[in-house]
């Protein structure tokens, strides 16, 4: 017959090997949402800006190129929570800070940048653009001026409790307004005929 020492030592070592085996795996939990509302966005064109002759820009600081405006509309089944996400198709090739680029020219010199500006919207209900930051968790009032970098979120919210908020949303237009300019010739090489090769998607994520 063992003794109780006996006994509980073997209790605890059964124990300890029960934890050191349940530590050795862990649970994949897969999740979502399936929803029955699909939207779908749509611009009303692209923008050009034609030809800009070289000696136009300025050598030694941005040259601002005209402010251009498109519509960007969200057409939804039935009232839906979504935000429209600005993805740049030309990431790492922005002339400076967090903008969307114009493209590489040469193989290594970045053209130029642009910014987004969201402003104008009209839906079926009353709304307030709002946005939040790609690294953030909170939703902030998108004010006129305000701009928007890649991978950021705009949506259609209200206040409510003191915190912004989206809102469901079937029928969405929106003003975009692009910010570009060009980079200061001095870093750039302009012997012949180079594009300006901008390219963003805007994707409904919802929510």
């Amino acid at each position: 017959m063992k003794s109780p020492v006996a006994l509980l030592s073997s209790a605890l070592l059964l124990a300890m090997s029960s934890s050191v085996f349940a530590a050795s795996s862990v649970d994949l939990a897969v999740k979502g949402l399936i929803t029955p509302s699909a939207c779908a966005p749509s611009l009303s064109g692209d923008v050009d800006y034609g030809k800009i002759s070289a000696r136009d820009l300025n050598i030694d600081s941005l040259t601002w190129l005209e402010r251009k405006t498109v519509q960007l509309s969200v057409n939804c089944d039935a009232a839906t929570l979504f935000a429209i996400h600005p993805v740049d198709n030309r990431a790492g090739s922005a002339a400076y800070g967090d903008a969307f680029g114009l493209g590489v020219i040469n193989g290594t010199q970045k053209l130029g940048a642009y910014r987004l500006v969201f402003s104008r919207p009209v839906a079926e209900t009353p709304s307030t653009l709002i946005t939040m930051h790609k690294d953030g968790n909170q939703w902030f009032r998108l004010f006129d001026d305000d701009e928007v970098a890649p991978n950021d979120r705009v949506a259609l919210g209200s206040r409510i409790d003191g915190s912004w908020a989206p809102h469901p949303i079937k029928d969405a237009i929106v003003d975009v307004t692009l910010l570009t300019s060009i980079g200061p010739a001095r870093d750039l090489t302009l012997i012949s005929e180079v594009a300006i090769d901008g390219s963003a998607t805007f994707e409904v994520q919802y929510l």
